[in-house]
């Protein structure tokens, strides 16, 4: 089943220039952010890190088991992305590491008042829909798989910070000006993926209302008259909240609902496909294996039912 994007490798450092095995750190400081790079080539448990900025994290090789906020410990691979709070302390285990199997994560420490910065010009000059709604970056949504549009803004920001381009401050600001528009609608579209909408964004309804009519042909007019907002309104309005547009959410949610009529019925594909308000089955098998990366019939054999119809 399909992951997150994955962010380009970096060269591991050689060992015989690291300081230390577990979690060896490279810095590169520019004035607003710093890019870390940590790497650890044996097995450890509960290593603490701590930063005193604002930190995107992201894995670029093998695997760790992350502590945070007194929640659970939950695996972290490539493809995904963890937020930290500034002064926020995460453990970290490291169940595989070795030589032959370097873990490598990066860390974007961000500079809190340019944060700050960049989220009053987004709500001052692109404010969102509906009474008390704002720009901001949630505390709950700190784990993710990456989109692509996550992932590129990461990859430059990492080739801007490592590189030696000339006024590489200036095109290191302006990239962290798209990362964290991307980060929000990342996170606005976890929310809503995990149902926790809020009824003052005027979205809300639209959203529930996909969901209450997901076996129907739904079109964008008709959301945009639920959302009391002409088609173009609706449309721009949606697409910057969500860096989505209103017809591929409908089809992230049918996927999703075809996802547990898979693993929960015995209905067949075909029926499934019907049921969802698609008219071709070869049309669903594509869209099906584009978004999880295998087809139906094999989402169903490998999550657990016997009917592979």
């Amino acid at each position: 089943m399909n992951s997150g994007y994955k962010l380009s490798q970096i060269a591991v450092s050689e060992e015989r220039s690291m300081k230390t095995l577990v979690e060896n750190r490279r810095a590169f400081t520019l004035e607003n952010c710093e890019l870390n790079v940590f790497e650890t080539l044996q097995v450890s448990a509960l290593v603490p890190l701590t930063f005193s900025d604002f930190v995107v994290t992201s894995m670029l090789r093998g695997k760790k088991v992350m502590h945070l906020f007194d929640k659970p410990g939950f695996d972290y691979v490539p493809g995904e992305t963890v937020l930290v709070p500034a002064n926020v302390t995460m453990k970290i285990d490291f169940p595989e590491a070795s030589e032959n199997n370097p873990t490598q994560c990066i860390a974007l420490a961000l500079d809190q008042t340019k944060i700050q910065q960049i989220v009053d010009r987004l709500n001052e000059q692109y404010p969102r829909e509906g009474q008390d709604q704002y720009w901001s970056l949630s505390r709950n949504q700190y784990h993710f798989m990456n989109n692509l549009d996550l992932a590129q803004s990461m990859n430059k920001l990492i080739r801007i910070c490592s590189g030696s381009a000339i006024g590489k401050d200036i095109l290191a600001d302006l990239t962290l000006q798209e990362l964290i528009v991307h980060i929000i609608q990342t996170q606005n579209l976890h929310a809503v993926s995990d149902e926790q909408i809020d009824p003052n964004n005027p979205l809300a309804y639209v959203i529930s209302y996909i969901r209450a009519n997901i076996s129907e042909k739904i079109q964008v007019e008709e959301l945009s008259e639920k959302a009391c907002m002409s088609r173009t309104s609706f449309y721009r309005a949606f697409k910057r909240e969500f860096n989505l547009s209103p017809l591929d959410f409908i089809l992230k949610e049918k996927i999703k609902k075809a996802k547990h009529l898979l693993s929960e019925s015995k209905a067949s594909i075909s029926e499934v496909c019907y049921q969802l308000g698609f008219s071709d089955l070869n049309y669903f098998g594509r869209q099906f294996k584009k978004a999880e990366g295998i087809s139906p019939t094999q989402y169903r054999l490998v999550s657990g039912s016997n009917d592979a119809h």
